[in-house]
């Protein structure tokens, strides 16, 4: 019977570790703080797809957008290596808790979970997103910056919110500066 108290204990433990690593908006969330031009200054995720690629990522940018309906169409691009340009346009739907999207995801149909974890509007956002499918559920983290270059502090920030999110320190990048896509 000594092995209760153990298990109950155990089961607080992982309990609180699972409710620690949950990212919600900040109380005061404002949707038009994130209207414009963003640049991609870090992303972090354990998943396949992202670390077989982290070493050859570059620096993209984002513009953003409200629509009438108040949710949010995000265009992004990323000039490759090779000079021609990738780009991305996803609608993400507003839910009922402000700063909370969902979108799908355009590899795979499935409806991704996105969620402003902070947002200082004239200097840098994290976003942090939730991806579940049948393998198990995968994460990513982005910091976008006004300017391509943040302060360490915002830097600190955002390798804390993907260490605390379960990526591993190996799978936090900073992107380097990248040319820009043809209009």
């Amino acid at each position: 019977m000594t092995m209760t108290p153990l298990l109950i204990l155990l089961g607080a433990v992982l309990c609180s570790q699972s409710f620690s690593a949950e990212v919600l908006p900040p109380a005061d969330f404002n949707i038009q703080g994130m209207v414009g031009r963003w640049y991609l200054v870090g992303i972090a995720s354990n998943s396949e797809w992202f670390t077989s690629r982290r070493a050859t990522m570059k620096m993209g940018r984002a513009m953003l957008e409200l629509t009438a309906d108040g949710d949010l169409e995000m265009s992004y691009d990323s000039l490759r290596s090779d000079g021609t340009c990738l780009k991305k346009n996803k609608l993400a739907k507003k839910t009922g808790v402000p700063g909370k999207f969902t979108y799908t995801c355009q590899r795979s149909g499935r409806m991704i979970d996105m969620r402003v974890a902070e947002l200082k509007a004239d200097e840098y956002m994290l976003i942090h997103t939730i991806k579940t499918k049948e393998e198990g559920t995968s994460t990513v983290t982005k910091l976008y910056g006004r300017a391509e270059e943040l302060a360490a502090p915002v830097k600190e920030k955002f390798k804390q919110l993907a260490l605390r999110t379960g990526s591993l320190a190996e799978n936090i990048v900073f992107l380097p500066k990248n040319g820009e896509c043809p209009a």
